[in-house]
């Protein structure tokens, strides 16, 4: 049998014997289990909260599912060991199992939320949070929340951490499915931070490396202007703020004005538009003045003609 193939085997073997577990130590108060397997068989640790219950008289109840096991579920020489449970109220598997059991037993849904999730605060677990999903009142099904304290949900720590636990109250509209989470007291978050009172921090000398402080460097003298003789010369600028801004202003306005030039030219053309303007007409007037004069001699010379005749 492949890795994949038999990885899933086992998990669907464990979530069988978990169920067999479940519905046959309901009532001595069942916290889940833990299963490893050894070379001299099957080990396996159960958790409830009245063992008395689990082993029974003189250890029947015990052998029973001892052998109910080897025979259901194959296993090689199953050993099972019986622990109690500390505080009931801080495991998530027992309070799911009582909390579904009040609901069956017709407690309102809402007044054995709050009971139960302040009984698990007030045995020091450091969040709690129960859902009820189902037919809780009515005739549609919906989930109510119950939350207190710190609670993760996402990440390592929810799978390591968290404790959780399912249960199922069977009512007459239909099943309700119940989930506590439980993060129970003195569990390590990976937020968690510690502020050390007595602590001894040596101090930082960060003055020596850098130089000084803002105070040293007012304290320290200014350096020395060194004298300067009277045959020396030296330039020193005379020129203030506002005459540097003006010689810039004129420097811009010298450079963006290309325009000077192509109204010089725009001038030039006129003016020599005028000149050839002049120059035909005193062209015009020589030769209406000679056309003048050949007709003045014209006419003199008829009129003499005429005389002569």
């Amino acid at each position: 049998m492949a890795d994949e193939h038999q990885f899933i085997e086992n998990g669907l073997q464990r979530s069988q014997i978990d169920e067999f577990f479940a519905d046959e130590l309901g009532r001595a108060g069942y916290g889940g289990m833990d299963v490893a397997k050894t070379p001299m068989g099957t080990q396996i640790v159960l958790k409830a909260e009245k063992p008395g219950m689990v082993i029974g008289k003189g250890g029947k109840n015990i052998r029973k599912v001892t052998t109910e096991l080897e025979e259901r579920f194959d296993l090689d020489d199953p050993q099972i060991d019986v622990q109690e449970v500390d505080e009931p109220d801080l495991n998530a598997r027992i309070v799911a199992d009582r909390l579904a059991n009040a609901l069956e037993r017709g407690w309102y849904f809402r007044k054995a939320g709050h009971t139960t999730i302040d009984r698990i605060m007030e045995a020091g677990a450091l969040g709690a949070e129960i859902v009820l999903s189902g037919k809780v009142t009515g005739a549609r099904s919906r989930v109510e929340k119950f939350n207190r304290g710190y609670i993760k949900h996402n990440g390592e720590p929810a799978e390591s951490i968290v404790d959780e636990g399912q249960g199922v109250a069977v009512m007459k509209l239909g099943t309700i499915g119940v989930t506590v989470k439980i993060i129970p007291p003195g569990a390590e978050l990976p937020d968690d931070f510690e502020i050390a009172e007595d602590a001894d921090v040596e101090p930082v000398e960060q003055a020596a490396e850098t130089g000084g402080g803002v105070e040293e460097l007012l304290e320290e003298e200014p350096e020395e202007i060194p004298d300067v003789g009277e045959d020396e010369d030296v330039d020193v600028p005379t020129e203030t703020p506002e005459d540097l801004d003006e010689e810039i202003v004129e420097e811009v306005v010298e450079e963006e004005l290309p325009g000077d030039d192509s109204a010089e030219t725009d001038e030039a053309d006129e003016t020599d538009e005028a000149d050839e303007t002049d120059d035909l007409d005193d062209e015009v007037d020589e030769e209406t003045m000679d056309e003048a004069a050949d007709l003045v001699e014209e006419m003199e010379e008829a009129a003499d003609e005429e005389e002569d005749a």
